[in-house]
């Protein structure tokens, strides 16, 4: 171990997270032992009994070492047997097996971070009425159980880090990630006031696309849900209508920037609304798309023209159809996670991580100077 090292590396990935480990990890190699091969995966298992009980296994100790664990609570793609039925885990069923692996660690890791990128229950943040705090009460549980740090992406709200005003709390947002799959997927894109829009879906979404309209140099739009607060249909209440308040967008690419895509109703209903107003492309940004009801409604909305492209991250798992939709731009999230975990083990600090407003800015120059050499060939020709 280095003097600079908080600990000896460790990271693990939880049940459906192996594959983005692996990334993470070959990443952490490379950067790290030229020559060596060894890995910094920890096998972790948790198996479970015919009745669906389970337990958590490590294969090495964790004495002394500076413990990363990443795991994916949305991750429907994993399986287990229960009575002879296979059922998917569940986002619960992921946070009892987190649990249950910091169990094993027996508290003997010289710090435990947990990387979840969509936070479980985030969604269930505040209390409106007689309801549980589901997100709070996870987050506290976990820092009772000894972990130091817990790192989120996107976090639906970023408040709920108040549950656990003493313990570490990141939310980081793949602006600069999702910006750079944007220009090299569609080369042609120009990002400026007169050429584009950034439009937020609903109120919620305001403070992500402040920072995109604010980062870009771009002018900014929003929709306003009007639900019918008197029913409840799925656990929520139906939307009525989107209205949109924002200037004119004839002629101007759009992306529309949200935290995720569940069912895809609202986000396909607000691209219509762009499209009938004079919008020219839509781009919709989500840091983590689900498809809850699949991809039906995505392919006929692409084939009519409702929007462009759809960029979403591999933070959360994704059925593996997705991948084949000419719509859908993936957003690779891997050496961007195994740099954070680099940098904390470093004990270094991750601001400029967090905030990549340089980073941004100079792959503008770039995406600039290579449009006006692409224009002046074209002339040329």
């Amino acid at each position: 171990m280095k003097d600079n090292q908080f600990g000896e590396l460790a990271v693990i990935g939880m049940n459906g997270c192996g594959a983005f480990a692996d990334q993470v990890d070959y990443y952490l190699k490379d950067w790290r032992r030229h020559g060596d091969d060894r890995s910094f995966l920890v096998q972790a298992d948790c198996p479970r009994f015919g009745s669906g009980e389970a337990k958590g296994i490590i294969h090495e100790s964790m004495r002394g070492k500076d413990v990363y664990i990443i795991c994916d609570a949305f991750n429907y793609g994993v399986t287990y047997k229960m009575y002879g039925m296979t059922v998917p885990m569940s986002p619960d069923d992921h946070f009892a097996d987190l649990k249950r692996i910091i169990a094993a660690i027996e508290g003997k890791a010289r710090r435990l971070t947990v990387i979840m990128p969509m936070l479980y229950e985030g969604r269930q943040h505040k209390r409106s009425s007689r309801e549980s705090l589901d997100c709070a009460l996870m987050l506290q549980e976990l820092v009772s159980m000894g972990v130091s740090n817990i790192l989120t992406f996107d976090a639906h709200d970023s408040r709920i880090c108040n549950a656990i005003p003493l313990s570490g709390f990141d939310n980081v947002r793949p602006t600069y990630q999702m910006i750079k799959a944007l220009v090299r997927a569609v080369p042609d894109v120009q990002i400026d006031k007169d050429h584009m829009v950034i439009v937020s879906p609903d109120e919620g979404a305001m403070a992500r696309c402040m920072y995109y309209s604010s980062v870009l140099g771009l002018d900014i739009g929003m929709f306003y849900k009007r639900r019918n607060y008197s029913v409840v249909i799925n656990g929520r209440n139906p939307i009525e209508a989107h209205e949109y308040l924002g200037q004119d967008l004839h002629g101007k690419d759009v992306i529309v920037v949200d935290d995720m895509i569940a069912s895809g109703e609202s986000m396909i209903d607000v691209c219509k609304q762009l499209k009938e107003k004079g919008a020219n492309r839509v781009f919709c940004f989500a840091t983590f798309g689900l498809f809850t009801e699949g991809f039906d409604k995505f392919d006929q909305a692409a084939k009519d023209g409702v929007f462009d492209n759809i960029f979403t991250t591999n933070l959360v798992y994704r059925r593996p159809e997705l991948a084949t939709k000419d719509w859908y731009v993936e957003v690779n999230m891997c050496k961007y996670v195994a740099y954070l975990i680099d940098t904390l083990n470093n004990d270094a600090t991750i601001s400029t991580l967090l905030n990549p407003v340089k980073r941004i800015q100079n792959l503008m120059d770039k995406h600039r100077k290579n449009a006006s050499t692409q224009m002046k060939i074209e002339f040329e020709e």
